[in-house]
């Protein structure tokens, strides 16, 4: 069955995140091939992991002032929409069904740790092609100064 084009406009949120310097940290040293936590492992930061996403003093003295996140830490909190809309039982999508299609991110400003993040989105589209339904969240996160972060667009498929 396909999914009602009345959705379209549909918004979730807002969402809030506060963006701690140990899950940053823990998320760049998972994604440069290191262990997420140091304190189960000597090993440390990665060799080629720049400074400026783990090591606090380093950060301090940089353009940033402070540990920044990876651009793609991006998905820890502006995702919440599109999970919101995947569950909205309104849209009575059928979670055993639904493949992950795309995502994309459009950047503006770079993520500090102690950023208070809020993330909001709407149904931006819905397609059927075939028996297969395309949903398009569209989310956008602003910081604790009204400057907005990051624009991220997701979509879902669902096989009929």
């Amino acid at each position: 069955m396909a999914l009602d084009k009345r959705f379209i406009g549909r918004e979730y949120g807002p969402f809030f995140y506060e963006a701690g310097l140990e899950k940053m940290r823990e998320f760049a040293y998972a994604v440069g091939g290191s262990i997420p936590s140091t304190g189960y492992s000597a090993k440390g930061a990665p060799e080629r992991l720049h400074p400026v996403l783990h090591d606090e003093v380093a950060a301090k003295a940089s353009a940033w002032g402070s540990v920044i996140a990876l651009p793609t830490f991006a998905v820890t909190f502006a995702i919440a929409p599109f999970g919101r809309a995947c569950s909205d039982p309104e849209l009575a999508l059928n979670l055993l069904r639904l493949v992950h299609g795309e995502q994309s991110f459009e950047f503006f400003e770079v993520v500090r740790s102690g950023d208070k993040l809020t993330t909001s989105g709407k149904i931006t589209d819905i397609l059927t092609k075939r028996s297969l339904d395309f949903l398009t969240v569209t989310t956008e996160t602003t910081n604790q100064h009204g400057k907005l972060v990051v624009r991220a667009k997701w979509t879902a498929i669902i096989r009929g």
